[in-house]
């Protein structure tokens, strides 16, 4: 299984392009631009890759941005959790509040919950409910390469911001500490903004997960 990382948009959003065979999977199309969304396109057709899923880590703006045009693409809907559907349908209001245009997602395809399942190629990854930084956001993990891209709940150094609507400081870190923590410290977190990182390096140098950042 490999993933390929795109950093898209004012907001230096991360979305990836995670491949087995070729099946790939779509998580979080923050391309705002025309050449943005080709150089997803370009990668999917140099490498001979067919999406098999389009998903979602949550719905805040920055990481919808491509959303209606991969939708249109791949001929499917997205999926993402219940809680975060709000934000999709208020995406024109949400970039009219960042001073950003947006094209209006279309309603997703279908929701995930904890537990389950997604499968491509060789590569089964189970759903992690993890909420904070928004209502709905979920993480993919993947246990048989030791991975979970988080969307905004953990960064390498810092933690996802909780003053948006939906957010809780105490839910998000009780998301870190009982879903994230626990996968193990040679775990590799990739995040919707940054580099990646692992469990182990935010365990022993996160300000937030340390105690060194006063909650």
């Amino acid at each position: 299984m490999k993933i390929h990382r795109f950093t898209f948009n004012p907001f230096q959003t991360n979305c990836y392009i995670c491949h087995d065979g070729d099946e790939a999977v779509l998580i979080d199309p923050s391309c705002h631009t025309r050449a943005e969304q080709q150089a997803v396109v370009d990668y999917l057709e140099r490498n001979g890759l067919r999406l098999r899923h389009l998903l979602l880590t949550h719905g805040h703006i920055d990481h919808i941005f491509g959303c209606r045009f991969f939708s249109e693409y791949a001929g499917k809907g997205f999926w993402m959790h219940r809680a975060d559907v709000p934000f999709l349908e208020q995406a024109e209001a949400q970039g009219q509040f960042f001073g950003v245009s947006v094209e209006p997602p279309p309603p997703p395809e279908g929701f995930l919950d904890e537990g389950d399942t997604i499968t491509f190629g060789q590569t089964t990854w189970t759903v992690l409910h993890t909420p904070g930084h928004s209502p709905g956001s979920i993480s993919f993990y993947d246990e048989k390469h030791k991975l979970v891209i988080v969307g905004d709940v953990l960064f390498q150094g810092s933690i996802g911001r909780t003053d948006l609507p939906g957010g809780s400081l105490p839910v998000l870190m009780q998301s870190i500490f009982q879903k994230l923590v626990p996968l193990g410290d040679d775990t590799r977190v990739y995040p919707g903004h940054g580099p990646e990182t692992t469990i182990g390096r935010e365990r022993r140098h996160n300000p937030f997960l340390t105690g060194a950042f006063p909650l």
